[in-house]
């Protein structure tokens, strides 16, 4: 139990600056749904069942649009397509013995930020950590929702936008430390940046969806770095 009560104390802790940065990105958010005609409580409740901003973007756009509903779940299936391989790959952080009830709860918020810190821990995942940078991560993601509704369009535009650059810094802090424990992680990062950016202009695949070029590159770098710098199992045996 207190092990327990440990790791959700430094998953809390680890949450706060999420949690800062998702109230300010999703303030904005909130701009977007108030106009698609959704009020403060809808907003709330939309952030707070789907923690994605590229997935409620289109979400709301296609409210917009006064769209059917299946075509609202096809476009927040694509956009969110990413998390699948997330949460495969945080599987296998668990313990064998983690319940599945543990899994599911964990599962319910793999967003890109907390992924980061939670696969970066070393050593088998205990869920009371992700459950404690998500107790701060989640509301104020859908508190900054709810807020944005409301107020979102009194402020201007640059003020909006400036508040998002948080979430730049939260990636920043989540890469750079392995980066600089391992150079493989950091040539890899580099060559991700790279190719991002190449798969936003050449033809036929900047036409994808950003989550599906996401996906591509995810399994290309990742499949090269694993045939190429596999991880050697006396490592994987200390890290348990």
């Amino acid at each position: 139990m207190n092990r327990h009560k440990t790791s959700l104390q430094q998953g809390f802790r680890d949450g706060i600056p999420i949690g800062l940065g998702y109230f300010a990105v999703s303030f904005s958010l909130g701009v977007a749904a108030r106009n698609a005609g959704l009020n403060a409580f809808q907003g709330f409740l939309a952030s707070l069942l789907n923690n994605a901003s590229a997935g409620e973007y289109a979400g709301f756009t296609v409210i917009a649009a006064d769209a059917p509903y299946l075509e609202m779940v096809l476009m927040t299936l694509i956009a969110n397509a990413r998390y699948l391989l997330m949460s495969c790959a945080l599987s296998q952080k668990f313990s064998p013995k983690t319940s599945i009830l543990h899994r599911m709860l964990v599962g319910y918020d793999v967003t890109d930020e907390i992924f980061g810190i939670t696969i970066a821990r070393p050593g088998m995942l205990d869920p009371y950590y992700a459950y404690g940078a998500i107790l701060i991560a989640a509301p104020c993601w859908a508190g900054g929702t709810a807020l944005g509704v409301i107020a979102g369009n009194l402020l201007p535009v640059r003020i909006v936008s400036a508040l998002s650059v948080a979430l730049f810094g939260m990636f920043l802090a989540v890469i750079i430390p392995p980066a600089k424990k391992d150079r493989v992680v950091a040539v890899l990062i580099l060559l991700s940046f790279g190719a991002s950016y190449l798969s936003g202009i050449l033809p036929g695949i900047s036409g994808l969806s950003g989550g599906t070029r996401t996906i591509l590159l995810t399994v290309v770098l990742s499949a090269m770095a694993a045939i190429l710098f596999p991880v050697r199992e006396e490592k994987e045996q200390h890290d348990a």
